[in-house]
């Protein structure tokens, strides 16, 4: 009887259980590019599809926010911004604060809202979390060439701002804020697919994170008027990456080299943390979503 001859066969893709407990798998998530490209295309194209302004809501909520926090902290509470106009000052908080927003609300329901494309279909989970922190770039730049004819504006009109020299590392704390957003809102939607009611507390607790993430007043001011709750801002990394941009856009307050340390620390281990429960979850969330 003629055994079977043994070939050695390579194969394209492998089935295996995953047993590892931390793994980005870049090199897969690479290969899978297109399908990232297709998530980043459908998560702009259909956020606004069927609304009345579209991607005007793009402009729209920071410039009003910005005046409500002008009209409220500024005008009726007095909060004192030295020689940059209240309103610019707001707009430049408010601007990097929504894409940190923006990619936590995005990636903390990953897994309920994804559950039908998870259940039929294999590729990298981790690809849907990525594709929100990139779209969610092109509505930070819409809000920012705001930022800039807003700050042009003012500028011309003799206001006491300009760039400071660190301004060329601007790019650093956007990325910052998107992966500090990336992995809490990955821990978040690990959460959502065991205890439902936990995604009701998302929307109050970014609403409280922002007021203690120095959006609307300097740091200065809440150590000043408050130092016995000034602890609460002072250990928030959010407050750290908000008040260097004001300091790189408009040349006002001051940058801290130990509060920046402190806060690529933190934003390290909770996108580390992240990743490590979300690559636990997705093993066998589609059993409990």
């Amino acid at each position: 009887m003629n055994q079977p001859e043994h070939t050695n066969t390579t194969w394209l893709f492998e089935i295996t259980p995953k047993n590892k407990f931390f793994s980005l798998n870049l090199k897969e998530v690479w290969q899978y590019r297109d399908l990232l490209m297709l998530f980043v295309k459908r998560d702009v194209v259909t956020v606004y599809k069927q609304t009345v302004l579209g991607p005007l809501w793009y402009l729209i909520q920071p410039l009003f926010t910005s005046v409500t926090f002008t009209i409220i902290f500024n005008n009726v509470a007095g909060i004192d911004t030295g020689t940059v106009p209240p309103f610019l000052f707001n707009l430049a908080g408010i601007t990097v604060w929504n894409y940190f927003t923006a990619c936590l609300n995005g990636t903390s329901d990953t897994f309920r809202s994804n559950a039908g494309i998870f259940g039929k279909v294999y590729f990298p989970r981790i690809i849907v979390p990525l594709s929100i922190a990139i779209s969610n770039l092109l509505k930070l730049g819409i809000q920012f060439f705001i930022f800039i004819a807003f700050y042009l504006y003012y500028y011309f009109q003799g206001a006491g701002i300009s760039l400071n020299e660190a301004s060329v590392f601007f790019p650093v704390l956007v990325v910052m804020m998107g992966v500090l957003g990336l992995g809490l809102g990955m821990f978040i939607s690990s959460l959502v697919t065991k205890y439902r009611d936990f995604s009701n507390l998302i929307g109050f607790g970014v609403q409280l994170l922002m007021y203690l993430s120095a959006v609307m007043y300097p740091m200065a001011l809440i150590k000043e008027k408050l130092p016995t709750y000034g602890w609460l801002v002072q250990y928030n990394p959010l407050a750290y990456v908000i008040e260097t941009t004001r300091y790189m856009l408009l040349n006002v307050g001051h940058i801290s080299i130990w509060g920046l340390g402190y806060t690529f620390v933190i934003t390290l281990v909770v996108f580390l943390v992240g990743v490590l429960i979300f690559n636990k979850t997705e093993k066998s969330f589609i059993d409990t979503v």
